[in-house]
């Protein structure tokens, strides 16, 4: 595993959202509560972006068709009739002043 940064502790502040690519992963890196987290920038269901999400109660709900996830598990938190798995998310990981990612190529 290698660590990547992906943005200065300094930067990160309640309402914080941004989008970074890993390899051919997209993952939003977000503060909430003081909380960070790392999770997939993408809905599962059809993919639709995260990005603007209603984030309330820890869980983010995914404005095309109101499906909300867990931010510290990804589990489904409620759901619509069609199928859909858990969102991924990854362990938020510190240096120094960085906050980042333990990455595996594997992932």
């Amino acid at each position: 595993m290698r660590f990547i940064a992906l943005d200065k502790l300094i930067n990160l502040e309640d309402g914080y959202r941004r989008e970074f690519r890993i390899d051919f992963h997209r993952l939003l890196l977000l503060q909430h509560k003081g909380e960070h987290y790392l999770i997939e920038a993408l809905c599962p269901h059809q993919e639709h972006p995260l990005l603007a999400a209603t984030i309330d109660a820890a869980e983010i709900s995914c404005p095309l068709h109101g499906y909300r996830f867990s931010l510290q598990s990804g589990a489904i938190v409620s759901e619509t009739n069609a199928l859909c798995r858990p969102l991924r998310v990854w362990p938020v990981a510190y240096e120094g002043s960085d906050v980042g990612v333990d990455w595996s190529e594997s992932q």
